[in-house]
């Protein structure tokens, strides 16, 4: 024994660690309790005497085994007291407890004896029946190496305690347990079915413990209220552990491998009544929760790992994301090849060329910049002011960049705003798995009929399915580690509900998580990356909230939903996947919200077939197709979302659907702002370099590749679930004609809305403005395109061009300064009381077969006509004021050519600058006006909200239109 009052300073550290790495535990005890200095140097010899005498005890391994024994825990000797602690549970039962725990386990202790099984000198049983007939309570049967076999199933009567001597292998039980007893415990022993029965034990009232035991091809069965406190033990070819109505089970760092069903079964509501272990074993988990989350914190600083970031590629800060800076010198490249376009044949695929002749400007478009400073005082008396126009608030739009994404909230933020989180998180009830590896089998945990789990840190790895949650069960699923499973890793089904937080889900072959058949789970703070297939799956009626995860890096769409599923789907990061970000399709809904979806190959959202979601607030970014797709038959409402930098168009929308886009700012995108097709359109589908036909969104199912969407021969019975479906996201608007509403769409590419549709739509109270090519084109419309209170400025081409036989009306909007014509008009329709003002060219021309009635309309051009009509127009030019333009413009303000019979001209008005009380636009302002469109609020009842858009776009239909007028009134 060391003498204790020796002082510590009397000889070097490392000459007392040495000493006292020689002490027995006892010993080391003892020491601690002389004085401060000696237990700061006991609790120094963690990593190694503390380690030796964690690793040589026989009833426990590697604190980190079996999931990560090559990483040490946080401490040695922590994890020892933890054991110490632990391997005591099935002592503390008996009317006695209330009186000195040391007392009681001394007593316990003093009064025990200990019985030999096997060969042994002096004597022993030869039976486990014998040794177990003679042992008394909490007696100690100690198996000597050997292979023990019992013909019928051995009752435990009495507490007592089962001990292999030897190696983990050397003591084999072929035996039936059927315990009785309120508590026992078996350490060390390898046990194997018997040849009547695959049940190796079995209890329905009592408690039991295993330690260190290896279970090869057998089953344990616990029926509440019995529970079960399982460490250290394996579960081998085939085992399982089937739980049936426990209150509570304890399955700490065991192995469960090679099984053809699932290796742990938990079944039936946790019964009511509780054995006397329950507390304790509420307890012990509690306990370990907190050294979960300490180990989950050293184990980040242990990996270099700061605890606030992740290892997903980009999350925090944004690797490979283009910023603003990077796209605009895209954008030098592209102007060039832009201008070279502009000066070429065609500017854009699918346009006509448009020569400026005689309509154009009298001096050339490559005047040079100390002409036009020249020119500046001159024009300033002549400029018509139109800054004041009802979308000025639009005309500067806010530009994001990686700074102005909203953050990723962390677990526990998240718990603090969500109530029922938090009460999941907190629960402990039913079968607790912490720190078990479960590989190489069908499956993991099976929870079905009200059973309850609560699984923590645990490694799935190399199963069909990792959990699989069915029939109004719950979970709680913390810090898991999911991956390689061949189908699904977490599949919900028929009502399940849990607590999914802070997993990493990966290299799956079908949806890391599996959501259907009205389950409804909180799926919060997890990585969800590098599938197959999708990162999660809403399906047939499934729902749950899905905050604030990073789903990046799948093969598929990292959110998928569909046939009526509807979760929320709000504060995600969702990135670099290899097709859409976020999919609605077969009729899916969803409310999504505050995302950020970047960099992802197809569109950022894809929305088809009946989906109908809600896309708010939404960051869609860099991506390198499309922001937005609304394919064939896609509804939803896409509100207030940030739609910029992406290689495509910022909306695609096909002309078959009728989403409803509100409030986007679609900016700086590589091609159109808003797109819209016919739905047999094959020049959209190949005309760009590196696009796929947009059939696309959530992989090989668009493409004709195989759906799997059963799960172990299911039947797709959710297609006839379409009657229980929730409301609180069902349409919100009544709508039969697609509308396009208060946006801003500037600084795109080519063109900021184009349109080449066989449908009906509505463009009202938008921005358009610095887009590269013209503002609005519209290239094919065979049924009436409606253009209202807009506003087209500074496109680098015409404000807005209509192509032949299209039907299409403008009314109400202000088309100023664009780099060509004002308005360019080829089609049939109405140009009514707009503000064509300020433009390099033309302000209204009107060519072709063209049959329109421009009527009311304020313009001035710089250097062209006011208004120029040519070749066999049909229609009326009447009643429109037309303000002088440049000083040195010797156009007429009107101009028309003998061919044109069929046109009327009368009633229009000339302005010059001396007429000086009417060089304004006033009485009304410029227009558009404002209709105050931000005072309806997103959430404003869909009958309110119809009403609402009546009463701000309607207008009188003029009469005697050509081709029977506008036919808008129908629509409302």
């Amino acid at each position: 024994m060391v003498h204790t009052d020796m002082d510590v300073g009397s000889l070097p550290v490392e000459l007392w660690r040495l000493i006292l790495a020689y002490l027995p535990l006892p010993d080391l005890g003892r020491c601690c309790l002389v004085c401060r200095a000696w237990r700061e140097l006991i609790l120094s010899l963690d990593s190694t005497r503390w380690r030796q005498l964690c690793l040589g005890c026989p009833e426990c391994r590697h604190p980190n085994w079996p999931s990560r024994p090559h990483m040490p825990p946080p401490s040695w000797r922590e994890a020892l007291r933890q054991h110490s602690l632990a391997s005591r549970t099935w002592t503390q039962n008996g009317s006695d407890l209330h009186s000195s725990a040391c007392l009681h386990l001394f007593r316990r202790r003093k009064d025990r004896r200990v019985w030999h099984v096997g060969t042994v000198a002096g004597g022993g049983y030869e039976t486990l029946r014998g040794a177990l007939a003679a042992a008394g309570p909490y007696d100690k049967v100690v198996l000597h190496p050997g292979v023990y076999e019992e013909q019928v199933e051995v009752a435990l009567k009495v507490p007592v305690e089962i001990v292999g001597v030897g190696k983990l292998g050397d003591v084999s039980l072929l035996v039936c347990f059927d315990q009785q007893c309120p508590t026992a415990r078996l350490c060390n022993l390898v046990f194997m079915p018997a040849w009547f029965s695959p049940v190796v034990y079995k209890t329905s009232s009592g408690h039991v413990q295993l330690d260190n035991c290896n279970f090869e091809g057998c089953q344990l069965h616990i029926r509440g209220p019995g529970t079960c406190q399982a460490r250290f033990c394996s579960f081998a070819q085939g085992s399982s552990a089937h739980f049936l109505g426990v209150a509570i089970s304890l399955m700490y760092s065991c192995e469960f491998s090679g099984g053809d069903s699932a290796s742990v079964t938990v079944e039936g509501a946790p019964v009511s009544e509780r054995n006397w272990a329950y507390k304790h074993l509420v307890a012990l988990a509690k306990t370990f929760t907190v050294m979960t989350n300490n180990a989950s914190t050293e184990r980040t600083k242990h990996e270099g790992i700061d605890s606030s970031e992740t290892d997903s590629p980009g999350d925090t800060t944004l690797e490979g994301v283009n910023t603003m800076e990077d796209w605009n010198k895209q954008e030098v490249d592209w102007e060039t090849n832009w201008t070279k376009l502009k000066r070429g044949d065609n500017l854009i695929p699918g346009h006509d060329a448009t020569v400026i002749d005689e309509d154009g400007m009298e001096t050339s478009s490559e005047s040079s910049e100390e002409e036009e400073e020249k020119d500046s005082e001159k024009n300033a008396a002549f400029k018509l002011s139109y800054e004041q126009h009802g979308l000025a608030h639009l005309s500067k739009p806010r530009l994001p960049d990686s700074s102005a994404f909203p953050a990723l909230l962390n677990l526990s933020r998240e718990l603090q705003r969500d109530a029922e989180a938090r009460e999941l998180s907190a629960s402990v009830q039913g079968c607790l798995l912490r720190h078990c590896l479960l590989r190489d089998g069908k499956g993991g945990v099976h929870l079905c009929n009200h059973g309850q789990a609560r699984l923590e840190a645990n490694v799935f790895r190399g199963l069909n399915y990792a959990v699989r949650c069915i029939q109004n069960a719950k979970m709680v699923m913390l810090r898991n580690e999911v991956c390689g499973c061949k189908a699904s890793g977490v599949f919900l089904r028929l009502s399940a509900q849990g607590l999914i937080a802070e997993n990493n889900i990966h290299s799956n072959g079908e949806a890391g998580l599996d959501i259907r058949k009205g389950a409804n789970p909180v799926i919060l703070c997890n990585r969800i990356h590098s599938g197959l297939r999708s990162g999660i799956v809403v399906l047939g009626n499934g729902r749950g909230t899905i905050r604030s995860n990073q789903i990046y890096g799948n093969k598929e769409a990292g959110v998928y939903i569909l046939f009526n599923g509807n979760p929320v789907v709000s504060g995600n990061h969702i990135f670099q996947g290899l097709a859409a970000g976020i999919a609605v399709n077969e009729n899916g809904r969803g409310l999504i919200t505050e995302n950020i979806i970047r960099q992802n190959q197809w569109g950022g959202a894809d929305i088809r077939r009946g989906g109908d979601p809600v896309l708010r607030n939404n960051f869609i970014c860099y991506g390198y197709s499309d922001g937005v797709v609304v394919g064939e038959r896609g509804r939803g409402l896409i509100e207030g979302n940030h739609i910029y930098g992406n290689r495509g168009c910022g909306v695609w929308v096909m002309s078959s659907s009728l989403p409803q886009l509100i409030g986007n700012y679609i900016t700086h995108n590589r091609m159109y702002g808003l797109a819209v097709f016919c739905r047999k359109d094959a020049e959209s589908t190949v005309s760009r370099d590196g696009y796929r036909e947009r059939g696309m969104g959530v992989g090989d199912r668009d493409r004709g590749g195989p759906e799997n969407f059963n799960e172990e021969g299911e039947l797709m019975a959710w297609e006839s679930d379409i009657d229980s479906e929730d409301e609180r996201f069902s349409s919100r608007r009544p709508i039969t004609v697609a509308l396009v509403e208060n946006n801003c769409m500037s600084h795109n590419g080519v063109v900021g809305v184009y349109v080449k549709s066989s449908e009906p739509l509505n463009v009202v109270a938008n921005m358009v403005n610095n887009n590269r090519g013209a503002g609005v084109s519209i290239i094919q419309s065979a049924q009436l395109t409606r253009l209202v209170g807009n506003c087209m400025l500074g496109n680098g081409w015409m404000g807005v061009t209509v192509g032949r036989e299209c039907r299409v009306e403008l009314r109400g909007n202000g088309v100023y300064s664009n780099g060509c014509h004002g308005v360019c008009f080829r089609g049939d329709g109405l140009i009514v009381e707009n503000d064509v003002v300020g433009n390099n060219s033309v302000g209204i021309r009107v060519i072709d077969n063209a049959d329109v009635k421009v009527l009311r309309n304020r313009v001035q051009a710089v250097r062209g006509y006011g208004i120029s009509v040519k070749e066999r127009v049909r229609g009326v030019v009447q009643e429109n004021l037309v303000y002088q333009g440049h000083p040195t413009n010797t156009k007429a303000p009107i101009r028309t050519t003998a061919r044109n019979k069929e046109c009327v001209v009368l009633n229009n008005s000339l302005l010059t600058p001396r007429s000086q009380i009417l060089w304004a636009l006033e009485n009304p302002p410029p227009r558009p006006h404002n209709t105050n469109l931000s005072s309806v609020p997103p959430s404003t009842n869909p009958a309110h909200l119809a009403i609402t858009m009546t009463n701000r776009i309607t207008a009188s239909v003029e009469s005697g239109c050509h081709n029977n007028g506008s036919i808008f009134c129908s629509i409302l």
